[in-house]
């Protein structure tokens, strides 16, 4: 049986994100899609726009099988460790193959890059402490590094962060030899990061969040961008709530904590590094908002990025200490499944060497305390007479089940 691994946010799920699954499951010849998604918080630092139980339904609307949480722990780091993570999972719930969606489109370009940094391994290394020591980003300092070793045009580029993503994916996989087969599709139209709408049906998750911020309960821009599965999912959302997570909403939290806390208590927060603890807690007195802290926080070395993952780790208590030390996923946690996905879990289940989560409440498990955490702390950017109930969702709630369409 061909089992299709997706590492995915859908934040929200949209029409390129359909297209993505469609050709994932056509080039591979995939009975089942299982898809490894993100929880509440997400990888480049941010709430996410709708809960992972709303986004799991968007994802078995759209056609796939199996919904797996990929813990706070991978799911908040950078790509590396996020990649390990959601490689891990994908493996042990048995997928023959791994489709990312890319800039290249051409799977052998990343080969050819891993080959050509692993004999240039000791210079690319060297390359990167160079631009670190100028004050650069650490991606920064990757892209320009490769760049340096004057990579030939059959490899793919290592400034884009899809390639950048499918790069790490493909070394996971080879560092924890999972026998899958990575294929990749390449992205549509809009980039990663557009801020605005480039094409009539095809947009980036960030010019759709956009338009929703900016027009909140307007729902209507974006109408042509999203399945209309999507779209009617997020005006449920809308009704029910009032407003989309951003971290407009939880910016009284954060600053509440960066002015209480001890500069010694902040520097115990993973990602706190170098003195930053100092700048955070100056620039919180002064902000008035989380868009005017961030301008004040940024500087050359941090990317906007990794600032907000390291707010996110201040928001919700994440020390050095349980952070640092991650493995591999010692669980499953199953957010939703199709009628097709049920089958094969049925039928899989024998051969998994670590349990399947499908009601938190009957499992007990260290790793996944942060995960129950952050859930608890993104309930606050609920209205308040509503966050008890989202709190409880988070042991109430039995995995999505979703009758095949076809």
């Amino acid at each position: 049986m061909k089992v299709v691994g997706v590492i995915v946010e859908y934040n929200p799920f949209h029409n390129g994100h359909a297209h993505h699954l469609e050709m994932a499951k056509k080039i591979t010849g995939a009975d089942v899609a299982i898809a490894v998604m993100s929880g509440n918080f997400l990888q480049r630092g941010e709430p996410a726009l709708v809960s992972k139980w709303t986004r799991a339904k968007m994802a078995l609307l759209g056609g796939v099988d199996l919904v797996f949480e990929l813990p706070y722990q991978f799911a908040t780091q950078k790509a590396e460790v996020f990649a390990n993570g959601a490689v891990s999972i994908l493996s042990l719930a048995g997928c023959t193959h791994l489709c990312f969606g890319s800039e290249s489109g051409d799977i052998d370009s990343f080969y050819t890059a891993i080959d050509f940094l692993n004999r240039h391994d000791s210079e690319f290394q060297e390359n990167i402490r160079h631009y670190i020591s100028k004050g650069v980003s650490y991606p920064k300092a990757l892209a320009l590094a490769f760049q340096d070793l004057k990579p030939g045009k059959e490899m793919a580029d290592l400034s884009k962060p899809n390639n950048i993503l499918g790069f790490q994916y493909i070394k996971s996989m080879q560092r924890l030899d999972t026998g899958m087969e990575a294929v990749t599709v390449k992205r549509k139209s809009a980039g990663y990061h557009d801020e605005h709408f480039s094409s009539e049906t095809i947009a980036s998750a960030t010019s759709i969040r956009n338009a929703l911020f900016s027009e909140q309960g307007k729902l209507g821009e974006i109408k042509s961008f999203v399945p209309e599965s999507t779209y009617r999912l997020l005006a449920e959302h809308y009704h029910e709530f009032g407003h989309f997570h951003s971290w407009d909403s939880y910016w009284p939290y954060l600053r509440y904590r960066l002015i209480t806390m001890s500069p010694g208590e902040l520097a115990m927060i993973y990602e706190v590094e170098e003195g930053l603890e100092n700048r955070l807690m100056s620039c919180a007195l002064q902000a008035g908002s989380f868009a005017d802290f961030m301008k004040m926080v940024k500087t050359k070395r941090y990317t906007w990025t990794r600032l907000q993952r390291t707010c996110v780790h201040i928001l919700t208590n994440a020390k050095k200490t349980e952070m640092k030390h991650v493995t591999e996923p010692q669980y499953l946690r199953l957010l939703g499944m199709s009628e097709r996905g049920r089958d094969y879990l049925n039928k899989k289940k024998q051969q998994l060497t670590v349990p399947v989560v499908s009601k938190l409440s009957a499992f007990k498990n260290e790793q996944i305390q942060l995960d129950i955490k952050s859930s608890r702390i993104y309930a606050l950017g609920a209205p308040p007479h509503m966050q008890t109930s989202v709190v409880g969702d988070e042991y109430k709630q039995h995995p999505i089940y979703l009758l095949n369409q076809n």
